[in-house]
């Protein structure tokens, strides 16, 4: 037996509940793993209460990282007692998870479980964004919401590695200094000053390459208006509520510009394109491009704590569970 975070119905943080479950033994392509950390994500909440709909009942959770305890038959890649990380539909919030492993990455030595769990799925987002969806290059500039947060810090390191102007926005002069402390170039405190407006008056009125926006309704006009003409938005997040429909003719009107709403399982369905997207996610915490500050810790029978704080916006950095 094995104690999991355990979802009957939708609802606030109230309705995470700590129970024992049974686990079979794994069939063909799984793998059972002993979790060592578990990531927390805003996602997480989506599936929580519901905006993102999952059989139920359900463990919450995509993002974990620990030790194989034993494989199914015909994995190959896999051993037990491999140090391995993953990010699968369900399943997280639990001592052990049966997991595909087409969905395993192996774990090198000089990454920490924690800061596999705390940013596999915030750093193979990253990845995607700034190699896949817009691959940013050295002269480009780019705008960040959320920079203090766990995908944001990310964003901005790497970002600025790769060699572009990063201008990320922050709700208070705290999280300011964590962005800057994360290679952001500017800052700007979206509560107090125009977003789009500043973006203006920092470069020189000619705005940005791209913008990353995960907060979603609220900040998508002023994304919008923070691009130069065929620049690109990228919302890959529903922070403060999905996106609204709108009028297509805005994009012309403001610069002929491009929106696109990507995903990870889109760029993660080949395998091939997983283990490369791990690979120079891991290089680059490696090398110290990107590191990961983890600034709080919950047990797993306090899952209902740790999502009162991410939604509560009482986050910095990245956030792990920990069996």
């Amino acid at each position: 037996m094995a104690k999991a975070i355990r979802v009957h119905k939708t609802g606030g943080p109230e309705v995470l509940q700590l129970e024992e479950i049974s686990l079979p033994v794994p069939g063909p392509g799984e793998i059972l793993i002993r979790n060592r950390a578990i990531g927390l994500n805003f996602i997480d909440t989506y599936f929580r209460t519901g905006l993102y709909p999952a059989p139920l009942p359900f463990t919450l959770g995509n993002e974990s990282a620990g030790d194989v305890l034993a494989v199914g038959p015909d994995v190959t890649e896999f051993k037990p007692g491999d140090r391995i990380a993953v990010v699968a539909s369900h399943g997280a919030y639990a001592e052990e998870r049966i997991v595909p492993a087409s969905a395993v990455v192996a774990l090198p030595e000089n990454v920490s479980y924690e800061a596999a769990a705390s940013m596999l799925l915030k750093g193979l987002t990253a990845e995607y964004l700034l190699h896949r969806t817009y691959p940013v290059k050295p002269g480009d500039t780019i705008l960040v919401h959320a920079a203090a947060g766990g995908t944001g810090s990310i964003l901005c390191q790497w970002g600025k590695a790769l060699g572009a102007t990063v201008i990320g926005t922050v709700g208070s002069k705290e999280k300011a200094e964590l962005a800057k402390a994360n290679k952001a170039d500017h800052v700007i405190l979206y509560r107090d000053e125009d977003v789009p407006a500043r973006v203006k008056e920092i470069t020189g009125g000619q705005r940005c390459d791209v913008v990353y926006d995960g907060v979603g309704k609220d900040t998508f006009m002023a994304s919008l208006d923070s691009l130069k003409p065929f620049g690109l938005l990228a919302s890959f997040g529903n922070a403060s509520g999905a996106v609204e429909a709108f009028n297509l003719g805005i994009l012309s009107a403001k610069g002929s510009l491009y929106v696109t709403r990507p995903t990870m399982n889109t760029h993660t369905a080949k395998r091939e394109t997983l283990v490369a997207m791990a690979k120079n996610l891991f290089e680059a915490v490696g090398s110290g491009k990107v590191s990961v500050a983890i600034n709080a810790r919950f047990a797993l029978k306090d899952a209902a704590e740790a999502h009162r704080a991410l939604e509560g916006r009482g986050t910095t950095g990245s956030t792990v569970i920990v069996p």
